[in-house]
């Protein structure tokens, strides 16, 4: 006596994920392949642009409530603190941008590139409008998304500071 044998009812289930799942690869490898594409040639479909929708006001010039950006690659910058613990505070912001734009350079971007700017404070009230003032020194318009946030403390002791940023690479 001879078997039959019975067809799979999770078949059609099986070719159907199979395929969806074949779509979406395919689909992120010709994303990856056009963002490549963009990074070699220069990216000329590198966009940066500032939204400021009516009830989402800035607290403060010299950031955006959000930056939407379109191409490129990003950058991620660890938290950078200054080199001169000791200098005032204006030093040790200025100290600490300029190792971010070592960091941005290496990667073929400057300062215009910079999507969003997180900083870190242990004397947060003291020490941010300082920070405001000098951020505009080094950010450029469309100026990035920001975020300020107080600490007890940081990492490294002495450290008052820290910031990082992500940068939209063209």
């Amino acid at each position: 006596m001879s078997v039959t044998p019975q067809p799979d009812p999770t078949q059609p289930r099986r070719q159907f994920v199979g395929g969806a799942l074949l779509g979406v690869a395919s689909s992120a490898l010709a994303s990856s392949v056009a963002l490549a594409e963009d990074a070699s040639t220069g990216s000329p479909n590198f966009k940066k642009e500032a939204l400021h929708p009516e009830g989402a006001p800035a607290a403060d010039s010299g950031y955006s409530p959000a930056i939407l950006t379109q191409g490129g690659r990003l950058l991620f910058i660890s938290g950078q603190g200054p080199e001169d613990l000791d200098a005032d505070m204006e030093t040790q912001v200025r100290q600490t941008f300029n190792r971010i734009g070592i960091l941005l350079k290496a990667a073929g971007a400057g300062f215009e590139h910079v999507a969003i700017v997180r900083s870190y404070w242990v004397h947060m009230l003291r020490d941010l409008p300082i920070y405001r003032k000098v951020r505009k020194d080094y950010l450029v318009k469309p100026y990035p998304a920001s975020t300020a946030v107080g600490t007890p403390e940081l990492a490294i002791p002495g450290l008052e500071l820290e910031i990082e940023v992500v940068a939209q690479l063209p």
